[in-house]
Formats: structure tokens, sequence, C-alpha cells
């Protein structure tokens, strides 16, 4: 067997199998001998069927099974050895006038290969690696909402203030119609929650959306619409009242302290305010995380430069799949995964570059501290190793879980990386500034 390359350029070659009659004769006698052993034709003894009748009946399917294996373990091979980085798998060019009836034959095979190109983590960029912190107000409002949440709720038929009223959003022309609850003190102006005052179960409220929150977020939620449709929304909705409730706060006491952390862990109005000021800003530090890891991709992709065999892809997703596409189809398909493409290659290279493996202490670990998150979830604070041990086991048994969580261990892996080389700008900001920021409104 002879196999060739001609590369067509530096994305594209094809390969050339020459697969001659030594090659699978003696496996297709073989395999036919082993037919003719087990072979049950009328008129014949078992075993005693011709040779001729078997190689008439079973020979250039046997032939077809045999020279195709031939050329996937030999072609295989010839990629491993060869050292190729094809992207997709070896697409065989078609031969309209192929002749099964010779004994020598010849197939070609299209390659994609992928591209040469260099990641520089440390160039110049715009990146912001964000630092959330909980503010005062955001720690009054939390202590405030811990208050009502553990207070007593009062029925009211009629709104006074501090009292939260529930109802029904509706603009008709557009749509809207959504339930909701809010407190008076959402509102960014204090002549809105004004006209609250004094309403009653029933009663209906005409309401502005220009301006009627300090974040036009909050109205995306109140109203159940789109991030697009809710910018320089300026529109009248109406406010039908079916529910307003009044709070008796709960006291700031140790009572409370306890009940929310346990007995004597917290003492104080300022340990309260310190211990939500831990918990929020440790969750806030995954968001932020996530965001940076997420930018620096969208960075690296845009920023990479390299080119991509783009037609043999092409070409190869129309098969790829379970059912074959159009090559409108697969346009669209190449289109949507384009850019995951670009990045599988660079994470690939960043990876090799930077010795980024996964190992079985690795998985084991992460796996490990998961599972006591999950536990301290449901009040388990103190589970015994063993216990702990036990569920990992069976988690890591589960190669869908494996697969999923050591994603997951990589990308921690990818983003301490991103954080060492990566040049970026450091801002520290409220919550409120970073959610701006996630949407593009927040200047760097």
């Amino acid at each position: 067997m002879n196999i060739t390359r001609n590369n067509v350029d530096a994305l594209n070659a094809v390969v050339t199998v020459e697969v001659a009659k030594n090659d699978y004769a003696e496996k297709v006698e073989k395999v036919l001998a082993d037919y003719r052993k087990n072979a049950s034709i009328p008129g014949f003894r078992k075993g005693a069927v011709p040779m001729s009748l078997i190689q008439k009946q079973y020979g250039k399917a046997v032939l077809l099974e045999e020279v195709n294996k031939l050329l996937q373990d030999n072609l295989n091979k010839y990629l491993v050895e060869e050292k190729l980085d094809i992207l997709g798998n070896p697409l065989p060019k078609v031969t309209e006038d192929f002749n099964w009836d010779l004994e020598d034959y010849k197939f070609e095979f299209e390659l994609g290969l992928a591209p040469e190109f260099t990641v520089d983590l440390a160039a110049k960029n715009d990146l912001v690696q964000y630092k959330i912190v909980a503010d005062d107000k955001m720690l009054n409002d939390q202590v405030a909402r811990i208050q009502k949440q553990y207070g007593k709720l009062i029925a009211k038929d009629t709104v006074e203030e501090g009292n939260d009223v529930s109802g029904i959003f509706a603009n008709e022309e557009k749509g809207i119609n959504n339930r909701t609850t809010l407190s008076l003190d959402t509102f960014a102006d204090k002549k809105t929650a004004k006209a609250f005052i004094g309403k009653k179960v029933g009663d209906v409220v005409t309401l502005k959306t220009k301006g009627l929150f300090d974040d036009d977020h909050k109205l995306m939620d109140v109203l159940a619409i789109g991030h697009d449709d809710v910018h320089g929304l300026d529109i009248e909705v109406t406010f039908t009242i079916d529910e307003v409730v009044g709070h008796e706060l709960a006291n700031l006491d140790q009572e409370l302290f306890d009940k929310l952390f346990g007995p004597k862990v917290i003492t104080s109005v300022a340990e309260l305010k310190a211990k939500i000021k831990e918990d929020a800003e440790q969750q806030f530090k995954q968001q932020a995380d996530q965001k940076f890891l997420n930018d620096v991709t969208e960075s690296l992709i845009a920023t990479t430069k390299f080119d991509l065999p783009a037609s043999f892809l092409k070409k190869w997703i129309q098969t790829a799949g379970e059912n074959p596409m159009t090559p409108e189809q697969a346009e669209e398909e190449y289109t949507r995964s384009e850019n995951g493409l670009r990045y599988q290659l660079i994470e690939g290279k960043v990876m090799a570059e930077n010795n980024l493996q996964i190992t079985f202490e690795d998985l084991k670990s992460y796996t490990t501290e998961v599972i006591k998150k999950q536990m301290a979830q449901f009040g388990q604070m103190k589970p015994t190793d063993e216990d702990v041990q036990g569920i990992v086991a069976r988690v890591m048994s589960n190669q869908d879980e494996v697969k999923r969580l050591s994603e997951q261990v990589m990308n921690e892996k990818m983003l301490n990386l991103f954080k060492d080389k990566v040049k970026a700008k450091s801002k520290e900001v409220s919550y409120d500034e970073f959610i701006k920021a996630m949407y593009g409104e927040l200047k760097h």
C-alpha cells in the first residue's frame, strides 16, 4: 500500500491511497473461506459449497468491506505518523467511473488542515477585570430585606408608605401583561410612590415607563420584556392593584441573628453587615470571573487572526451529522459555529503552550469541593470524609458528569492563566455598576 500527500495550500491537502491486490487478497480469501464453512445453500452440504459460488454471491461485498477497513486503518495510521493536525475528518473524493472489477485501486481524500498561528496573551487590549464590592447602600438594603422577610405580613386594604403592592402591569398595544410585586421605594421618583398612597385593592394607577426606575433592567423584569425592547421605552402602562401588604419589621436582635446563622455566630448589626458583605462579594467574585473569562475569550477570537479551510469545512458539515445537509444549511451551520471552532483552536494552543492538563487528583479535589458546597446548602455543614468521598466516587463513575466537571476544572485553569498573563485594567465597582458593564452601559 502506498500513501502520498499533495498539499494544495497551507490549509488543504489531498491524500492518495493506492491499494494493490496483495494488500487485501489474503484477508478477502480468509473471510470467504469462513463463509464457505458456514454457508447453507440448497443442494450442497454444509461446508461443501463451491468457492466459485461463494465468490459470486459474497465476493464483491467482502471485497468492499475489507478494502474499506484497510483504508480506514492505514489512513488513520498515516495521519498519526505524519503528525497532521486536521479539522473534521478526511473526505473521500467521489470518482464517477470507479471500477471495482480492477485488482488495484486508487482512492483520494481531501483534508482540511489546522492553521498555524500565534496567541499573544500579553497583547495590548481594553479588557477590564472587575472587583465587585458590596457598598453601604446594598448592605443597608439587604438588612432591610431581612427585617421584612422575617417580620410579620399584614394584609391591607389601602396603600400606605412602606407597603408592598402586587398587581398587573399592562399595555395592550405592546402586549404587556405581567403580574409582579413592588416595594414603593423602588421607584426612581418619590412622586410615583405617592401616586399609590391611599389607593385600594382593585384601583388602577397609570404610570409612564420612562424614568420609572433607576435601572432599565428593573423595568425589563417587571414588564417581562426583552433587553432590546426596554431601552428608550416611553409609553404609559397601567398597574391594577390586587394585593397590598404591610410589614411589621423583625427586630435586629440576638434571636434574629441566631435564626439566620446559628447560636452566637453573629452578635451585632455590624457583624451581620460584615457577614452579608463577605457572602455577597464571594458570589460577586464568581460573576466577575465569568465575565472576565467571557471577555478574554471574545477578545482572543477577535484579535487572533488566522484563516480556516472554510470550503472544506462546509463540505464536511454536509456529511458529518446523522442527516445530510444541503449546501445552504451547511453554510448557515458554519456561520453559527465558526467562532466556536476558532476558540477551540485558540484554547488548544494556549493549553499546549502553557502545559495545562487535568490530573485525576485535580478532578477529585474539585469534585470534593463541589459536593461539600452542595451539602452545606442543605444544612450539612460538617459531613464526614467518608460520606463526601462516597458521593465523589459515585459522581466520578458517571462519564457525563466527569466530562462536565473536567470542563469546569479546565475553565478554572484557563481563568487563572488569563488573570496571570492577560493585561487588563482593574476596576472596583458596585453591583449595580457591574450589571451596567455587563450590558455595555458603563464606561471603562
